[in-house]
C-alpha cells in the first residue's frame, strides 16, 4: 500500500467516531426535507450540493415557513460564515496544491471533517501525502451523510418518534470539541463563545452563532498573546 492509500484510510479512521452522530443527524434531515414539501430529488440534491447539515436544516425550516429566496439564501450564508476561520485554518497546510485540489477539499471542509484534519496537521509530522488524510476524512463524512439523508428521505415518516435521533448533534459536536481544549486559552475561547451561544441564542438569521465565534476566537487570541 502505497502512502497516498495510507493517509488517506488514516483520515478515514480518524473520522470514523465522528460519524456516529453524522448518521443519525442525517436520517433526521431526509425525513424534514419531505416534512417541508421537498420532492425525494430536490432533499438529496441539497445534501449533494449543499453538503452543510446546519444550513440544511435551516434551509428546511425557512422553506416550511414559505421565506423569501433571498432570506433563505442570506441566511444560510451568515451560518456558513465560520467556514472561512476553517480554511484561514487549513491554509498554511495546503497552499502548494494545485487549485483541482483546493477546489475539493474546499467542497470536502465541514466541521467535523475540519476538526479531524486540523488536529492531525497540528500534532503529526507534515508530508507530501497529508492532504489525502484530508481528503479520507472529508470522503468519509461526505458519503455518511448522503447515506443518512437518503434513508431519512425514504423512511420519512416511518421513523418512530420516539428515536432520539437529535441528541447525537450535539454528542458529535462536543466529540469534536474535547480533544483540543489542552491549555487554558482554547479552554476559554470554548466558554466563552459557549455562554455568548447561549445567551444570543434568540438573534435572528443565526448571529448568535457568528457573535459566539467572534468571541471565541478574541478571548482565545488575546490569552495566548498576553498569557
Amino acid at each position: 500500500m502505497n502512502q497516498k492509500i495510507k493517509s488517506l484510510w488514516a483520515g478515514v479512521r480518524a473520522e470514523s467516531p465522528l460519524l456516529i452522530g453524522v448518521f443519525p443527524f442525517g436520517l433526521i434531515y431526509g425525513a424534514l426535507a419531505l416534512g417541508a414539501g421537498l420532492s425525494p430529488a430536490a432533499a438529496q440534491m441539497m445534501s449533494s450540493v449543499v453538503f452543510a447539515g446546519s444550513s440544511q436544516f435551516v434551509a428546511v425550516q425557512l422553506i416550511h415557513d414559505s421565506a423569501p429566496g433571498f432570506v433563505i439564501v442570506l441566511t444560510i450564508a451568515v451560518v456558513n460564515l465560520r467556514h472561512i476561520l476553517y480554511s484561514a485554518s487549513v491554509a498554511p497546510y495546503i497552499e502548494h496544491l494545485p487549485t483541482r485540489w483546493k477546489t475539493l477539499l474546499a467542497y470536502l471542509l465541514t466541521d467535523e471533517a475540519y476538526a479531524a484534519t486540523i488536529i492531525h496537521y497540528e500534532e503529526a509530522e507534515f508530508t507530501p501525502t497529508s492532504h489525502w488524510f484530508f481528503l479520507g476524512a472529508g470522503l468519509a463524512l461526505w458519503t455518511t451523510w448522503q447515506v443518512g439523508s437518503a434513508l431519512g428521505i425514504f423512511l420519512g415518516a416511518a421513523l418512530p418518534a420516539s428515536w432520539p435521533l437529535d441528541f447525537a448533534v450535539p454528542i458529535t459536536f462536543i466529540a469534536m470539541v474535547m480533544p483540543v481544549l489542552k491549555d487554558k486559552p482554547v479552554v476559554a475561547a470554548a466558554l466563552s463563545a459557549g455562554m455568548v451561544a447561549l445567551l444570543a441564542n434568540g438573534l435572528p438569521f443565526k448571529l448568535g452563532l457568528i457573535l459566539a465565534a467572534l468571541v471565541g476566537i478574541f478571548t482565545g487570541t488575546y490569552l495566548e498573546n498576553y498569557e
